[in-house]
This record gives structure tokens, sequence and C-alpha cells, in this order.
């Protein structure tokens, strides 16, 4: 990674690397998402990542409910201080830990990305290492309803780093966001939202030509599997009520 990065950045990279090559020694399926996964997995666009000023800070990490309790066994061994009040209450879906000398806050999740929508991992993190696949990265930052531009800037690098295709591990696989969001009208709305708020943004980063224009088709390319992927009754019937319900969950009630 590039020496470029930020004392910060460049901590937690290393510490998330590391702890994935560690846990897989120990045949534990720990992948990392979020921002730090993005970067990673866009590793040949890390020119523009430095560009957008971007900086992490902190870490997280998906992995299945059944390593729950070895996985805190695993951090803690690795220096890592338990949040208990937060596993106490919060535990069944996501650990919260401290590492205290790096000054790195670290989450894992179990099973799912549970915020403002679902994504579903319980059978996806042997598809790839150390993250979990671009599109289920693309899919963690879009479902974001209150989005900010630090989401904007990750979904811009991930989306200039990868393809829009179908089927393969390493592109952002349109046949998954196709079929999820035919069967969720809300989280299709907000994907929709936010794929027009990507395109709203481009403009005041000044990209080079060419970039902009690779990214702009992706968008399109993305919108318009969604479009052509047959709905499901029960998004037909959700899409006629519309704006007049709530069609997300705050993140508040997500981690109260």
């Amino acid at each position: 990674m590039s020496s470029s990065f930020s004392t910060k950045t460049l901590t937690i990279l290393n510490e998330a690397l590391k702890i994935a090559e560690v846990a897989k020694k120990e045949n534990i399926p720990l992948r990392i998402i979020g921002a730090c996964a993005i970067l990673i997995h866009s590793k040949n666009f890390q020119n523009l990542y430095l560009k957008f000023e971007r900086e992490l800070t902190d870490l997280d990490f998906i992995t299945y409910s059944k390593y729950r309790d070895k996985v805190k066994t695993f951090l803690l061994k690795l220096g890592y201080e338990a949040d208990e009040r937060f596993i106490y209450y919060f535990g069944e879906f996501r650990h919260k830990y401290y590492e205290r000398i790096k000054n790195v806050t670290l989450e894992v999740f179990f099973d799912k990305i549970e915020m403002c929508h679902t994504i579903d991992l319980s059978n996806r993190l042997e598809l790839d290492y150390p993250t979990i696949p671009p599109v289920d990265l693309l899919m963690e930052k879009l479902q974001i309803v209150e989005i900010n531009e630090k989401d904007l800037k990750d979904l811009i690098l991930l989306l200039r780093a990868h393809d829009v295709s179908y089927g393969s591990n390493d592109v952002i696989d349109v046949t998954r966001i196709a079929k999820l969001l035919s069967r969720d009208w809300g989280f299709y709305y907000t994907v929709n939202l936010n794929l027009e708020r990507i395109k709203n943004y481009l403009s005041k980063l000044k990209l080079e030509v060419n970039d902009e224009k690779n990214i702009e088709e992706k968008i399109e390319k993305i919108k318009k599997a969604i479009e052509d992927e047959p709905k499901t009754l029960s998004w037909k019937m959700r899409a006629k009520i519309g704006l007049k319900k709530k069609w997300y969950r705050e993140v508040e009630e997500v981690v109260r």
C-alpha cells in the first residue's frame, strides 16, 4: 500500500490485513468490510483515493455467527479489549473491540450487515479474501440512507476500480444487485436514490473526463439491470405504498 497514506490510514490497513491473515491460519472466515475493504480491493486506483484525501478511521469485519465466541477469544489474544456493555446489548448481531495502543476501534458483524437495509452474507464469505466481494461492498454503502461525502468517495473509488458485469466475484455482479432489489422495494428506492447522488457528486470532484465517464456508464448499467429484473409480488405491493410509509430502518434503531 502507498506510503503516501496518512499514519492513521496505514495503521488501519496494516491491522486489517494482519488480522485477516492470522484468522485465516486459525480457520476463522473473518472478512474485512467497509471503507478499508474498498481501498484494499481497489489498490490499482490508490491515486484516486489519495486525491479524495479520504482517511480511514475504524475497522469493520464480518464472520458467521457460529464463530462468535471463537472470534472474541481470537481478538482478545491479539490484544483487543472487548466492549462488554455493547456486546451485552447487541452481541447477537455485532461485537465491538478496542486496541488502545494503536487507537483502533473494531466491530465484527455476524452473518448480516443490518443497518438501513439488510445485506445477508451468510453463504458468501468464502467467495473472496481478505474482503467480501466487491458487489457486497457496493451494496453495503448503497444501503445508507443518510449518505455522506466519505461514503460517496468510497463508492466512486469502488466503481472506478471494478468492471460491472455478471457472475464473477472480481467484478460488481449486477445479477446479485438486481435479484436482491427485486424483492425489496425499500432497498431498491434507497439504491436508486444513492446512484443519482453519486452522479451529482461526481462533478464536484473534478475527475479526469475518462474517469467520470467510466463511472457514469457503470451507474447506468447497474440501473438498467435493476429495472429489467422482474419484481416480486411483495415488491409491487410495497411500491404502491411508496413514501407514505418509512422504507428503511433508522441506524439508531439498529444499535439501540
